[in-house]
């Protein structure tokens, strides 16, 4: 980078005395640069617009900001160079510094605008995962960030051995210092390879009060939303220690209920048995291929038990109780149609005469 800065101030031999001459030149040539790299930047999209490929439209809108930047601070700092040489004492090495800044800088700016351009493309296809994307978004970034800070130090001339040997020491202190921070940050690292569960999932665990619907998975916390609307901050290290339930990743719901029968309708129990367990085999909303279990259960204190146990095709909350009212409804139904009625608590009182005397 240094010997591309050497080059450049070689070819720029202004002499001191046409300092404002040698200004007007530098703007007149940014701003030259500038249109013909919008004529370019406008040409390439063109050409883009008409390929299938989206990837080439992201590369273009990547680059074009942080070109431009680059075609106008530079020269800028170069006038500024020329300005201070001649007009003040000041030391100009420091702005050999900032151009490397500027070109570190528009590097890390156009990775940037590219990986969240691509990222945006990609979370447009349904059949990736979001959280594994967000994942891998958020290393590159911090991978292009790490490059470019690295760069700007080798280009202030600063050791890099020396940077990372101390680095290794003071990664050790900050370690130590920050055990909970990096615990956290681990722990949200073990949620993006183990996947237990992503954006947009419904969870709890039977080991904290914790239930909703996750909405983000950050570095050091994950944020859950609960049912009643409230957003709750868990810090990552805390999945690691508890158990965690996904059911939005279950195949079925449940439907178990018990049903109670007046013991007078004992003669139509077994009819009523088998008339409930064809509906549900019949049932275009009931998975049959699962556990279906319908049978007189035993005597209860004021009612002749039935369990029904049986699985929904659905998942979606809203859609299965449709379907657990429609089937508690026909098998209502089902009772009535046998003369028969759903026992409530009843107690029946035996008082004894006593014989008088």
């Amino acid at each position: 980078m240094t010997f591309f800065l050497d080059i450049w101030n070689s070819i720029l031999e202004f002499k001191e005395h046409d300092w404002a001459q040698n200004v007007i030149v530098l703007s007149l040539f940014s701003a030259f640069l500038w249109l013909s790299w919008r004529l370019i930047v406008t040409r390439l999209h063109r050409i883009a617009a008409k390929t299938k490929l989206p990837w080439d439209d992201a590369v273009i809108s990547a680059i074009s900001s942080p070109i431009t930047l680059v075609i106008w601070l530079w020269p800028a700092s170069t006038s500024l160079k020329i300005i201070l040489s001649n007009h003040t004492h000041l030391s100009t090495s420091w702005i050999i510094t900032l151009q490397i800044f500027i070109l570190v800088w528009s590097f890390i700016w156009s990775a940037l605008r590219l990986t969240t351009l691509v990222e945006k493309q990609v979370l447009l296809n349904p059949k990736y995962d979001e959280t594994t994307i967000l994942a891998v978004g958020k290393v590159i970034r911090l991978i292009f960030i790490s490059l470019g800070i690295l760069s700007l130090m080798q280009g202030m001339g600063l050791s890099l051995s020396g940077l990372l040997t101390f680095g290794g020491v003071g990664g050790l202190v900050v370690g130590l210092a920050a055990k909970d921070l990096l615990s956290n940050f681990f722990g949200g690292m073990m949620i993006y390879f183990d996947r237990p569960f992503k954006v947009g999932d419904w969870i709890r665990s039977p080991d904290r009060s914790l239930e909703g619907t996750v909405e983000s998975i950050g570095w050091r916390m994950t944020i859950i939303r609960t049912f009643d609307k409230r957003p709750l901050y868990v810090p990552n290290s805390v999945f690691s220690s508890i158990v965690v339930e996904n059911p939005s990743r279950m195949l079925n719901r449940r439907i178990k209920e018990d049903i109670g029968i007046r013991y007078k309708d004992i003669h139509s129990i077994e009819l009523i048995v088998d008339d409930v367990k064809a509906m549900l085999i019949a049932h275009n909303d009931i998975d049959s291929n699962q556990t279906l279990i319908v049978n007189f259960n035993g005597f209860g204190p004021s009612s002749l038990d039935l369990l029904v146990y049986t699985f929904t095709k659905t998942v979606n909350w809203i859609e299965y109780h449709h379907v657990k009212q429609d089937v508690l409804i026909k098998i209502g139904n089902i009772i009535t149609q046998h003369d028969a009625e759903i026992a409530f608590p009843t107690q029946t009182l035996k008082v004894e005469q006593l014989p008088i005397n």
